[in-house]
């Protein structure tokens, strides 16, 4: 893996917050199968080293915008479990005042612009971010998460365009999954990805998805130099998601093989590369992981059962935040 010029506490920190990402998705999954939780969702395991890489290199005054596989996202941006579970719930304390959802999502306070349950639908959003910050004289970076698929999207185009003659401070990161939807991406995307960037003369990067030191690094040089006005940037981050497209989507061999999902979770996963990394560098023992996971395994069950205790919002909001005061 790829040694990032960071501390002690930084790797810990990134191996927390990844940990934190598989053990909420797990608990939102168990909240689908047991009928607790309205609305479908869609898993973010697997792919924890992009969003925590990524957010690793950001402040909270630098802006994201998500997907509609958005849960790694907020949590690697800052958010808390009880908030996001009582969203997730419905609940009056949730981040939206359980109006969002999983697929709308948002956290102001750490600059989440929010998840987005239309392919692609952000990209606008942190276009137009970047462009706030670069006309107010402001140095922070905004980061555009989408899918593989999204490429599809002529927004995507229309925005780069932008972006490049206007040198705005924004990041395209493309988590290429390696399948959209239920199809693989080499039957929806002609060609090469990172060429459709070049081709608006952004600079273009591919990279291992599953390497948390690799993403960290190349986004810290990038959101340096999106700060200096060298923007705009664009990642492909190859990456795999072991749950389906959404909860519902189970019995999936149609379209994908249990081997093939057998081999990136035993071989490539980011959380057990990174954990087998740390004990060798001695920067945390097995005991010491094992610990922090529990810690972590505990905090989401305290909140799942505080989420379901919770509130529903009062039926006098059902047009707040519709309308402007």
């Amino acid at each position: 893996m790829a040694k990032a010029k960071t501390n002690t506490e930084d790797y810990l920190r990134m191996y927390r917050q990844m940990v934190r990402i598989r053990t909420f998705e797990d608990n939102a999954n168990q909240l689908y199968l047991s009928a607790k939780m309205p609305g479908l969702t869609h898993m973010y395991s697997g792919e924890e080293a992009v969003a925590v890489g990524i957010c690793e290199a950001l402040t909270d005054d630098d802006r994201i915008t998500s997907t509609h596989r958005g849960h790694g996202h907020c949590v690697a941006k800052g958010a808390e479990f009880k908030e996001m579970f009582c969203e997730l719930l419905g609940k009056e304390e949730g981040y939206c005042r359980g109006k969002g959802g999983s697929m709308h999502i948002a956290d102001q306070s750490h600059g989440n612009l929010g998840a987005n349950a239309i392919v692609g639908g952000s990209m606008g959003i942190a276009t137009g971010s970047a462009l706030r910050s670069k006309m107010l004289g402001h140095d922070d970076v905004t980061v555009c998460f989408f899918g593989d698929g999204a490429t599809a999207q002529g927004l995507l185009y229309e925005v780069m365009n932008m972006a490049a003659l206007w040198n705005l401070p924004v990041i395209y990161a493309c988590e290429n999954n390696g399948y959209s939807e239920y199809t693989k991406t080499e039957e929806i995307a002609a060609g090469s990805i990172t060429a459709r960037a070049e081709a608006f003369g952004i600079e273009a990067f591919k990279i291992d998805g599953q390497d948390v030191l690799a993403v960290n690094e190349l986004t810290q040089k990038l959101v340096a130099r999106c700060r200096k006005g060298e923007g705009p940037f664009f990642i492909e981050l190859e990456t795999y998601r072991y749950h389906g497209h959404h909860v519902g989507d189970i019995n999936r061999e149609y379209y994908r093989s249990k081997d093939e999902e057998k081999d990136w979770k035993e071989n490539r996963d980011p959380i057990i590369r990174f954990r087998g990394w740390l004990v060798e560098q001695g920067i945390a023992s097995e005991e010491e992981i094992e610990a922090m996971n529990a810690e972590i395994e505990k905090d989401a069950t305290e909140a799942v059962a505080y989420a379901e205790a919770a509130k529903y919002p009062d039926v006098s909001e059902v047009d707040m935040h519709v309308y402007a005061d």
